[in-house]
Order: C-alpha cells, then sequence, then structure tokens
C-alpha cells in the first residue's frame, strides 16, 4: 500500500453542550460561555494561506496541497472536543488532535499552570541539575507505573521516548558483559517514531525506504490482527487466545532464529496503532513476557499513545497486565499543552548506573521542562479529580457498540479497538476480506473519505498504513452523546463511499 493518508479535517457539526462543557469547574468557559471563535476575513485567510504555501513545510503531508492552490484547513480553536478552523466552522475533534489532548481542548488551568512556571522558572536543564516540576512528576509517573519502574528520563516527544529505550537497552548489555546483545524485535506494520533508531524499530518498508541505510539491528514480527490471523499463516482465524500464542511465539522464534545472544530488546505497542488498532489477544503479553525471560531480552511497552488514559488507565501496561522492562511515553501526559516525553526504566535496567562513574550519555535540551512538567502535573490532577480513566472504562463498551452498529454496512469489515481507541477497517468484498489496491486506496481515502469526512463534521484519520482504515481516538471527556453523533457522521459518510470506487 501507499504510505499514511493525511489526517482528516472535518467541517461544521452541531454543538452539545455536555462536551463542551468539560472545562474545568473553576474557569468560567462553557460551550455558551465561551467567546465565538474568530472568523477570519478573506483575505486574512488569503495572506495565511500564501505564507503557508511559501513558508512551511507540514509533517507527514504531501506538499502538492499547498502548492496546488487549494490551501490547507487552518484550526484556530478548541474547546472540550470540539475545534474551529479559521472560516469559522467547527468540528468534532475525533482524534483528540493526534492522540494527545486527552483531557479536551481549552483548559485555561492549564494555560494558567503554564504561565505560572514560565514567570517563576521558564527552563532550566536537568543535566546534572535538577528543579521542581521535574523531580514532582518523576515520583508521581513512578507511582502509576507497574511494577518496579521506578525511573523517569525526560525527553521532549515520543520518538525521543523510543530512541532513549533503543540506546539504553543496548547500553545496559553492555554493562552486563554482552556486548552482542544489540537487536530489536518489533511488530509488521507498527509505528514507533521517526529519528534514525527509532524508525529502525519501526515496521513499515515504504516510511524507511527513502532514508535507507538506517539504524541496523530491527527486525520484525507478525502483529496481532486478529481479522487477518488466517492470511499470516496462522489457520487459527476462529481462535483469539490460539492465535495471540501463535504470534507471541514467532518472537520466539525470531529471537532463535538471530541467535539470543544478539537481541536486546522487543517494542511492542499495548495497542497497535498503525494498521488500525490491533489489541492484544488473550494471554499474549504472559507469553511474550516468558519468552523475554527465558532469553534474556527486555521488554520495552511503547505507550506513546495509549498511555494517559486512552485504554482507561494511566497505562495500558495496566489494564492488559504486561510487566514490561521499559515504558515509553509522551502525547497524553500533558494532554499536548506542552511537549514532553518519558521513558521510564525498571530498576534492573537502572542498578548499574547507580555506582561509580557510569554515565548515560544521552540528553535533550528541553527535556523535563519546567513548564512541560508542571502542565504534566496539573493535567493529572484533572485526571484524578474528573475520573477520567474511570469514564473510559465505563463507556468504552458504548463506543464499542456504536461504532459495531458500521458493520451493517459493506464496506465495513472490522470494528477492533480498545478504550477511546478504535479502527474500523474497510474491504472491497466482506465476504472474502479482499482489501484495496492502492489506486483504489488512493481513490478511496485521499479522493473520499478525505473530504466527505471533513463536509460531515468529523477531524479524524484515514490511514493506509497496511490495510485502509479510519482512525477515532476522541478527547476522554466525552461519552454515549458524542459516541451517537461520531457513529452518525460516519455511517453516512461510509454508505456512499462504494460509489467512488
Amino acid at each position: 500500500m501507499t504510505t499514511t493518508a493525511p489526517t482528516t479535517h472535518s467541517a461544521a457539526t452541531k454543538t452539545t453542550v455536555n462536551a463542551d462543557a468539560v472545562v474545568d469547574s473553576t474557569a468560567d468557559a462553557t460551550a455558551d460561555a465561551t467567546p465565538a471563535p474568530r472568523v477570519y476575513t478573506d483575505t486574512e485567510n488569503a495572506t495565511l494561506q500564501q505564507k503557508a504555501k511559501d513558508h512551511l513545510w507540514m509533517h507527514f503531508s504531501r506538499q502538492s496541497v499547498l502548492e496546488s492552490g487549494h490551501g490547507v484547513p487552518i484550526i484556530t480553536k478548541g474547546l472540550g472536543h470540539h475545534i474551529w478552523d479559521s472560516n469559522g466552522r467547527k468540528y468534532i475533534d475525533g482524534l483528540s488532535g493526534l492522540f494527545t489532548v486527552n483531557a479536551g481542548h481549552g483548559r485555561k488551568r492549564l494555560a494558567q499552570v503554564a504561565a505560572k512556571q514560565a514567570e517563576e522558572l521558564a527552563f532550566f536543564p536537568i543535566w546534572s541539575y535538577a528543579h521542581p516540576s521535574a523531580i514532582e512528576l518523576a515520583d508521581r509517573l513512578a507511582a502509576n507505573a507497574p511494577g518496579d519502574l521506578n525511573r523517569v528520563f525526560y525527553s521532549t516527544g515520543g520518538g525521543e521516548a523510543v530512541e532513549t529505550a533503543f540506546k539504553l537497552a543496548k547500553y545496559y548489555w553492555k554493562l552486563q558483559g554482552r556486548p552482542t546483545k544489540h537487536k530489536v524485535i518489533s511488530r509488521n506494520v507498527a509505528y514507533h517514531g521517526t529519528p534514525q533508531g527509532a524508525l529502525a524499530i519501526t515496521g513499515i518498508p515504504a516510511m524507511k525506504e527513502m532514508f535507507e541505510p538506517v539504524t541496523p539491528g530491527g527486525f520484525r514480527v507478525p502483529n496481532t490482527n486478529f481479522y487477518r490471523a488466517d492470511e499470516m499463516g496462522s489457520g487459527l482465524g476462529d481462535d483469539v487466545e490460539k492465535f495471540g500464542l501463535w504470534a507471541a511465539n514467532r518472537i520466539e522464534e525470531m529471537i532463535q532464529f538471530e541467535g539470543p545472544e544478539t537481541v536486546a530488546a522487543v517494542f511492542l505497542e499495548p495497542v497497535q496503532n498503525s494498521g488500525g488498532c490491533f489489541p492484544p489477544p488473550p494471554g499474549y503479553f504472559k507469553r511474550v513476557r516468558e519468552i523475554c525471560d527465558q532469553y534474556d531480552v527486555l521488554l520495552v511497552a511503547d505507550e506513546v499513545i495509549t498511555a494517559f488514559g486512552r485504554i482507561g488507565n494511566m497505562f495500558a501496561s495496566t489494564t492488559f497486565g504486561i510487566e514490561p522492562d521499559m515504558i515509553t511515553c509522551a502525547k497524553g501526559m500533558t494532554s499536548g499543552y506542552s511537549p514532553i516525553g518519558a521513558t521510564i526504566i525498571s530498576d534492573r535496567i537502572y542498578e548499574p548506573f547507580k555506582h561509580g562513574d557510569t554515565t548515560f550519555y544521552h540528553g535533550y535540551t528541553f527535556g523535563g521542562h519546567p513548564v512541560s512538567a508542571a502542565v504534566a502535573m496539573a493535567n493529572l490532577d484533572i485526571f484524578e479529580e474528573e475520573k477520567l480513566n474511570e469514564n473510559v472504562r465505563e463507556n468504552s463498551p458504548l463506543f464499542r457498540a456504536e461504532l459495531e452498529k458500521l458493520l451493517a454496512l459493506p464496506i465495513v469489515g472490522d470494528v477492533r479497538g480498545e478504550g477511546y481507541f478504535f479502527g474500523i477497517e474497510l474491504v472491497k468484498d466482506k465476504g472474502t476480506k479482499e482489501t484495496f489496491n492502492d489506486a483504489e486506496s488512493e481513490r478511496l481515502l485521499r479522493g473520499y473519505l478525505s473530504k466527505a469526512l471533513f463536509e460531515a463534521g468529523l477531524y479524524c484519520r484515514a490511514d493506509d498504513r497496511g490495510d485502509p482504515v479510519v482512525q477515532l481516538a476522541p478527547p476522554l471527556t466525552i461519552g454515549p452523546a458524542e459516541f451517537s453523533e461520531i457513529g452518525d457522521i460516519l455511517h453516512g459518510v461510509l454508505s456512499e463511499a462504494p460509489k467512488y470506487l
């Protein structure tokens, strides 16, 4: 397939007061009380579009969109689960920005915390020094992390957190007198970031070929897409537990093939994002942990997306009973109000660094930034005060049930996911599960769905890193009324999709 379809931006949709009233109880902003978003004039919009065309290089996007003169949506305001563009149109944010704004948009409290911290100490590095915000947040993250994950190494984003874990895994084994353990295993179609090391772990060939040679040492095993279980050669498409054990055992097979003395770590997302939200089958991670222990391989849970409520706990490792040696996280830690990332490390991995002159020569200027750390603390306060994790756990079955209504449509092959994190896989033939070829996928996702979802009022993601899917990861504050609204939009747009194929 081709690489990544651009994130879909949506247009006008009706107001639901309950969802927008997720702002802090101490703030004076609600859906009705908040000032209307600014509507830019035609001249202002044209000026912004021209400046974007002349100077802006968008991420993971086709620049031809700018060059064509059609321009791009310019988002100017967010409140609750809604965002607005420069024309004053309103959208449901069905992706939390980018799996990030977990507590919802427009939190004055978080903005005020950032301003207060910036006035007191706007910046200081944690290179041989420390500051209260970084210390307090590290203590809190360790308290929420599973097992003996008690040490926090800060970065400014998820890719950096993965890069940190990769480098640390290799260094750890060198300190153990086992320098040949440098290879890493991840799953097919999994995305783990864009830095050179993280890119080696990423399992999407089309995203790497233009940058080759990438950092060596990355090896791939099957993912847990049960919908495609038989196509993977498992022959277990009717038994999810046996399929999970089959998928886990492919990790053992790869370790044996490469040689246990060469494999440093296995990187797995609790729910794999790329490819369309693949949950772990029952028993999968228990078996993976057994394999890692048997062959002295570290297990890294990449929770850049799944941490901080996305699956209904602070860490999805807790949800699924995963016992990792490291967790990588970012995004929802501040709900996107300030950049931050972290690698949380077990006592076992940290132990050799407690002695003598052993130093991990790695770090980032803005890692553990005072403002970001202060915002993260306030964001986690909101999670606890408003019981956002409990909201996800309580309402996830209702969200799933709403989305599963779409299975009545001929184009919808599968609905899968956990928490507030779902993927809808689209197929050409539901009976055979036949997918779309590259040209058909291009017409479906970019030629029709992106525009149609935009016009219907839903910002989400149409993705073809793997088979075509629509991904949903809304703010954790929404409930049944918003599920219904999202479901209605998807049903209307997907019902019309076959006409464009």
